[in-house]
């Protein structure tokens, strides 16, 4: 019978990670975030929108339907820049609010037509980055960057992601 405790822990083999090593990977991660926002970024600019209107027409398109609170919970920004980021596309016209059924305070976000159109386009410049690296790194690779980003993830996030994989292509948070 096999001991759990002498065989070998996922990822000891990394054990030889050098300070540098993980420089350069945080060096890779913020070029990768430069570069993978800037597609999306281009569009944004041309509409005078940023990458928090970016981050909320992504996380409401996900998650039809999702409240005020739910947003922020998962943004992690403050009710004062999110009433700002709202407030703007709201007035633009790419995301509508509603009152919950079972409590008028909540506001529920969905986008609108041309809300989903935006977020399909942002998505789409994005998505080329990700195909095209997807398909240079191969099918391991990418297992690999997925367990390394999870790694990277705190608890909430991997919770959220989670219950996407479980929900489809609907990851709503869950309340407790």
């Amino acid at each position: 019978m096999n001991d759990p405790k002498s065989a070998p822990q996922a990822g000891a083999g990394l054990l030889f990670l050098r300070e540098e090593e993980i420089r350069a990977a945080q060096d890779m991660l913020f070029f990768a975030y430069r570069d993978f926002t800037n597609v999306a970024d281009v569009i944004l600019e041309e509409l005078g929108l940023g990458r928090a209107h970016h981050r909320a027409l992504h996380f409401i398109g996900r998650n039809a339907g999702m409240s005020v609170g739910d947003l922020l919970g998962i943004l992690r920004i403050t009710k004062q820049s999110l009433a700002r980021v709202l407030t703007a596309l709201i007035e633009q016209g790419y995301v509508a609010q509603a009152q919950g059924r079972a409590d008028r305070r909540q506001r529920l976000l969905t986008l609108t037509e041309a809300g989903k159109a935006l977020e399909r386009r942002l998505y789409e410049r994005q998505r080329e980055r990700l195909v095209a690296a997807y398909r240079e790194a191969g099918g391991a690779s990418v297992e690999g960057f997925k367990r390394v980003m999870r790694g990277i993830m705190d608890a909430d996030a991997r919770t959220y992601m989670d219950q996407g994989d479980q929900a489809g292509r609907d990851p709503r948070p869950r309340q407790a």
